[in-house]
């Protein structure tokens, strides 16, 4: 399933959220915006969509907002409180069973979405404010990026961690897994990325870290990095004003995505055929980028200030 077409496009769910406190939901392939959630009491600092795509969460001050996507409800269906400052990071669990979150409070969390109570249920304390959360395609082991610059390695059946830090006094601003479970990435405020690649983490056996490459990725802070769906490819934003695209089979640049507008490019993610990448930036405006050419191919407009925040999925949806 692409982008390009409308073919499907009912599967097709692509939200951006901004410092403006809304979150649009788009019609991918046409750039038109179908509706406009008020998250009124705080930027929205990170989007994720359930695997079944009923629900976007969206990770703000002090709390989690769960948004009906089958609704024009405007109002949120699900709030997760006791959180002390911004969530920074979120996502779930392969058949939606869990949440899982990272936040200004050093800590990372995990919620029971069957639970009726919305309380956290497991919480890992960190000594420093984690700026991003990953789980491993396992579904068993969160991995945590924090401002210190330790990686944390939480191992969900153990409950044993592992830290390591690639780079001293750099914070650990985004971290990766490819659907394979072959790459981890990380960037830091320093513009690096950093390349491991994985072993073990197959039922009991925890994973093990292989270091694999350094990237001089970004000249300024680097904010985000992903995985294509069909792991060729990662993609790296920053404060420099560009994403590049890089290929995982050698780590090689293959494209440098960047708009006139030359602002900071703060979130990004890749098209399900992995051909396409959306790009999200401080001018208000998501980008749907031709990896091939690096042209824009379409514009998603509406939003009064920086987005910060993108969240898609047009594969179909797991069974649970």
């Amino acid at each position: 399933m692409t982008v390009d077409g409308a073919t499907g496009s009912e599967q097709v769910i692509f939200a951006t959220g901004s410092y403006d406190h809304t979150i649009k939901i788009w019609q991918a392939h046409s750039g038109h915006c179908l509706r406009t959630v008020q998250h009124t009491e705080s930027q929205v600092n990170a989007l994720d969509i359930t695997p079944d795509k009923y629900v976007i969460a969206a990770a703000g001050y002090q709390h989690i907002r769960m948004y009906d996507l089958g609704s024009n409800n405007p109002n949120p269906v699900i709030n997760y409180e006791g959180v002390t400052k911004n969530v920074t990071g979120l996502g779930f669990q392969g058949e939606g069973k869990w949440m899982y979150t990272g936040g200004e409070d050093c800590s990372a969390r995990i919620w029971d979405l069957r639970a009726s109570s919305f309380q956290c249920q497991r919480i890992f304390q960190v000594s420093a404010p984690v700026n991003c959360v990953c789980l491993h395609p396992n579904q068993a082991e969160l991995i945590v990026g924090d401002q210190s610059g330790l990686i944390h390695l939480w191992d969900l059946r153990s409950d044993h961690n592992e830290q390591l830090i690639p780079e001293a006094e750099a914070s650990i601003q985004d971290i990766a897994i490819d659907p394979e479970g072959i790459y981890m990435a990380a960037v830091n405020n320093k513009g690096h990325c950093f390349v491991w690649a994985l072993t073990g983490g197959i039922e009991e056996e925890p994973t093990r870290l292989n270091p694999r490459h350094k990237l001089e990725a970004h000249k300024r802070y680097a904010l985000r990095c992903k995985f294509s769906p069909d792991s060729t490819l990662l993609v790296t934003t920053s404060a420099d004003q560009t994403a590049r695209v890089w290929k995982t089979m050698d780590f090689s640049e293959v494209q440098v995505l960047q708009h006139e507008a030359k602002r900071w490019v703060w979130d990004a993610s890749f098209s399900g055929d992995s051909q396409y990448v959306f790009t999200a930036s401080s001018d208000g405006v998501a980008r749907l980028w031709n990896i091939a050419t690096g042209t824009v191919e379409r514009k998603y407009e509406g939003h009064q200030k920086a987005i910060t925040a993108l969240a898609f999925r047009d594969e179909l949806p797991s069974a649970s």
